[in-house]
């Protein structure tokens, strides 16, 4: 956890690759996801990847995997979840994307999820994220901390709703 001006580790590592971007008024989308794809350890090793990523949406695959089953033969609670933070986590990446390497901090603070079916194969979550002062403090340059929401839906290849899983967010941001 960031005790000074530092940011974390993987927020560090992330934003040495996205400085690399010509001009932060025209987000490259498509770099952010390919960064935030690979910046969390835990969520490499499970698998679960970001495909899309937009200004304040996103999207993350749980691929089709023995391993991301439960003791039933469906997709584990877990792995459900973790996709669901991952686009959430991403939909935010895009929609702070003018500011994205000043983030210090940004961790979960709270979560709901709701579970309506089991899952099978290849599921998809789709996220999206929200605040009242969002575009306010994208558009300043001054020091920040606020909560954002985001909300997840999980569906099966077929489009099924498998999950709504809701979460709470602290964000700071560095002055720019």
């Amino acid at each position: 956890m960031p005790t000074g001006n530092e940011s974390a580790p993987g927020i560090a590592a992330a934003q040495a690759r996205l400085s690399t971007i010509p001009d932060a008024a025209a987000p490259d989308y498509d770099q952010i996801r390919r960064t935030v794809d690979t910046v969390v350890p835990f969520v490499n090793l499970v698998g679960v990847r970001m495909i899309e990523l937009g200004p304040g949406s996103a999207v993350a695959e749980i691929p089709e995997s023995p391993q991301m089953s439960n003791h039933l033969g469906t997709v584990h609670a877990g792995a459900l979840f973790l996709a669901a933070e991952v686009a959430c986590a991403g939909a935010f990446s895009g929609i702070i994307a003018p500011r994205i390497l000043h983030v210090r901090t940004f961790v979960l603070r709270e979560t709901k999820a709701t579970f309506f079916r089991p899952g099978h194969g290849r599921l998809r979550a789709e996220g999206t994220v929200s605040s009242p002062v969002l575009a306010e403090v994208i558009g300043r340059r001054t020091e920040e901390q606020f909560d954002i929401t985001g909300k997840a839906l999980v569906r099966d290849e077929g489009g099924a709703l498998i999950a709504k899983v809701d979460l709470a967010y602290f964000c700071w941001l560095a002055a720019a």
